[in-house]
């Protein structure tokens, strides 16, 4: 069976060995205040560094997920308000915790086929938040787009808050153009859920520290002062942080691993142009997402479909909200084989 579920989603086989080898080596009841888990912590930072080139003065910091990052950053980054650009459920989502805490945050919600404009951003926002990849409408935004907005950011003294949680190790990002990038493992890194990860340049920690929120135990002052011992604020996961470890050691660099993807996308796209009866659901190809795409059909044949993958032993993704019925989700993520989208289109194809 493959699954071409957006999230959770296919493993990497390997990680079956991985779990043995975790419980043979006693990580499951590894103390994480002691010397040999703080040089998990290291070496698993440093592979996430390396391989997914972040820079070396940027911090990363482990979560119970990207959902938490919201909490942190509204907590510990936003003085009064935030403002949120989005075109999809979890970057409306966001905004709406963000309001919860802040309630002067505001946002501004565009098209699928469009990119956001960075004169939008208001010149008294803290922090500007945006989702790089929806998963729920397969939209992407370019490292253009992402750049535009960093730099009037700069302008007005925000920061900026990216969202990478279906990119985050499937395509090769810019991570110096903005200050906050979060995501989870359950997506490209072929991991199962449970584990988020917090990259945050040397500019959002000074201004953490400036506002010294400390009032909760994922706080961003204490979670970067225990980092500085390669420790945590709390009881971390850390069976997801050793697994993590071993993916990341296996596996190519980002920059191998962004063309592949890229390439398999850019098939995927042109076979779905090409269908009689399929089609893409972004239709601009310059904000369609790499990692995540959104097939549209009739409502029949949506379910059709998939009930004769699920026979074929391939799983897809559902579509989301108002699309829900009227598409299907195909994750491009590097766990899964090509074999296993010759088999999908093969099934399209007939269909």
């Amino acid at each position: 069976m493959y699954t071409f579920n957006v999230g959770p989603s296919q493993v990497y086989p390997a990680i079956k060995q991985y779990l043995g080898a975790a419980f043979d080596e006693g990580w499951l009841s590894a103390p994480h205040r002691g010397e040999r888990f703080t040089a998990l912590v290291r070496q698993t930072i440093a592979e996430l560094k390396t391989k997914l080139n972040i820079p070396q003065d940027y911090f990363v910091f482990f979560t119970s997920s990207a959902t938490e990052c919201w909490e942190i950053l509204a907590q510990s980054l936003t003085k009064q308000r935030s403002f949120h650009l989005y075109n999809g459920s979890f970057g409306e989502k966001w905004f709406d915790y963000a309001k919860a805490i802040h309630p002067a945050s505001t946002g501004h919600q565009f098209g699928l086929e469009e990119v956001p404009d960075p004169s939008l951003i208001p010149a008294d926002a803290d922090l500007v938040c945006i989702t790089q990849n929806e998963t729920s409408t397969a939209t992407q935004l370019r490292d253009g787009a992402v750049l535009n907005l960093y730099n009037r950011c700069q302008q007005t003294g925000a920061l900026l808050a990216v969202d990478v949680t279906s990119s985050l190790a499937g395509i090769q990002l810019k991570h110096i153009k903005a200050d906050i990038w979060y995501g989870s493992v359950q997506k490209c890194f072929g991991m199962p859920a449970g584990l988020g990860l917090l990259i945050c340049s040397p500019r959002a920690i000074a201004r953490a520290r400036e506002i010294g929120e400390k009032g909760h135990y994922n706080s961003l002052v204490s979670m970067y002062e225990k980092m500085l011992n390669f420790q945590t604020t709390h009881t971390p996961n850390v069976l997801a942080i050793y697994l993590l470890c071993r993916v990341l050691l296996d596996r190519a660099p980002i920059k191998a691993i962004d063309q592949h993807l890229r390439e398999r996308a850019q098939r995927l796209y042109q076979f779905l142009e090409e269908h009689p009866q399929f089609q893409p659901l972004v239709q601009n190809p310059e904000t369609r997402s790499t990692t995540v795409i959104a097939v549209q059909a009739p409502a029949a044949l949506i379910d059709e479909t998939k009930k004769r993958a699920a026979a074929a032993g391939l799983a897809l993704g559902s579509g989301y909200g108002n699309w829900s019925k009227t598409t299907f989700r195909i994750a491009n993520f590097p766990a899964l084989p090509d074999v296993a989208y010759d088999q999908l289109l093969q099934l399209l194809a007939a269909g």
